[in-house]
């Protein structure tokens, strides 16, 4: 629709996940329009995103040391773990100030259908963090949708036989909808009343 490199930065804009083609439109034309916007430091921003931050060793989460916050937090409860499919989850629970356990992302959710099963996932990684004893309960706060729930009865049967409290979150999530966008209250509802899986 526009020329050259203005239609290459709407294009890449687009890329971004939940920005749609006008959407992508409105950001070009803000870093175009505004002379305050310092592109400079966005870009300096995105490259060391790109170098300094990684994933936590233990859990998953993003992080720029090998271990994140979260687990190098001593007053964390050790006997809780967690279970999300992403990191961007585990602050949408910490938002709740409801969870003071650690956490284990699992780095997606299982869907066949996009070629996604339990070895493409860091459920190896939560069991070996499981067999020292340690941990009581774990939450099982996957997304409540189709893949969620099929991730969350996977593990919950790999658990099955283990002296540990397997929960699931409680209803106050709507189907279909992911975590990140729950607002704190209900997200808050369902920690305090989760269930057995």
């Amino acid at each position: 629709m526009y020329d050259g490199i203005v239609q290459e930065l709407i294009d890449e804009l687009g890329r971004l996940p939940g920005v749609g083609p006008k959407s992508a439109q409105r950001i070009a034309f803000h870093i175009l329009q505004t002379p305050s916007f310092d592109v400079s430091r966005l870009a300096k921003l995105l490259a060391e995103v790109r170098e300094r931050v990684k994933f936590c060793e233990r859990c998953g989460n993003v992080s720029e040391s090998e271990l994140c916050a979260i687990c190098r937090d001593p007053r964390r409860d050790q006997t809780l773990i967690c279970v999300v499919e992403d990191a961007k989850d585990v602050s949408a629970i910490e938002r709740t100030r409801e969870f003071r356990g650690l956490y284990h992302v699992l780095g997606g959710a299982i869907n066949p259908m996009a070629g996604v099963g339990p070895n493409e996932l860091r459920i190896r990684e939560l069991m070996t963090r499981l067999a020292d004893g340690t941990v009581q309960e774990i939450i099982l706060a996957t997304n409540p949708n189709l893949e969620g729930e099929a991730t969350a009865a996977y593990l919950s049967r790999l658990m099955g036989d283990m002296q540990i409290a397997v929960t699931r979150l409680a209803s106050g999530l709507p189907v279909g909808g992911d975590l990140e966008y729950a607002d704190e209250v209900t997200l808050g509802r369902a920690f305090a009343g989760r269930r057995s899986a």
